[in-house]
């Protein structure tokens, strides 16, 4: 699991030393507005980060996968998490699927980097993890990140209910010679 960039991002493993910036992301009640059907913490205090980032570490060992931290390359500073991570479901009825993902704090939304390192994550599933297939899925009422899953690439597919929201899936299979 070695860091990569693009153009303007850094994506690394979490470590302990991004709790202060897990915390702020997931205690956030911007970035927290269309996650009840997607899921993940809401971060009570820097020990329920700390949590995060330790269970995070674990699908790693487990998995060789996980949610990396996303750094402005230019500064370093902790801008949200991004990456593919396994999940074993059922969601919208599919198992064992690896899942694209990305949040990052308010400060950061509208300028492109949610594009940028989805499409990061993207081609390094397809292209270093030879991964035969990469799945998305948003809240319904999630036009920037809908849009993000579709102008990378994923095709949407239907309408589905998870945790009581309505969200949609997305999905691409490994173009023919990647």
């Amino acid at each position: 699991m070695h860091p990569f960039t693009t153009n303007r991002l850094l994506l690394r493993p979490l470590t302990a030393a991004d709790a202060p910036g897990m915390f702020a992301l997931d205690s956030d009640p911007a970035v927290r507005r269309y996650l009840r059907g997607i899921g993940g913490p809401q971060a009570a205090s820097p020990a329920d980060s700390l949590a995060t980032i330790a269970y995070i570490q674990a699908q790693y060992a487990a998995h060789g996968i996980g949610r990396w931290a996303v750094l402005l390359r230019a500064t370093g500073e902790f801008m949200g998490w991004a990456g593919l991570k396994l999940v074993a479901g059922p969601v919208n009825g599919q198992r064992d699927f690896y899942d694209l993902g990305y949040r990052f704090l308010p400060r950061f939304w509208g300028q492109g980097y949610g594009y940028e390192a989805a499409q990061a994550w993207l081609a390094h599933g397809f292209d270093v993890l030879r991964l035969p297939r990469i799945c998305a899925y948003a809240d319904a009422q999630n036009a920037g990140s809908r849009r993000i899953l579709e102008k990378i690439g994923l095709a949407a597919g239907n309408e589905f209910v998870e945790n009581g929201t309505a969200c949609v899936w997305y999905e691409a299979q490994r173009p023919a010679g990647r």
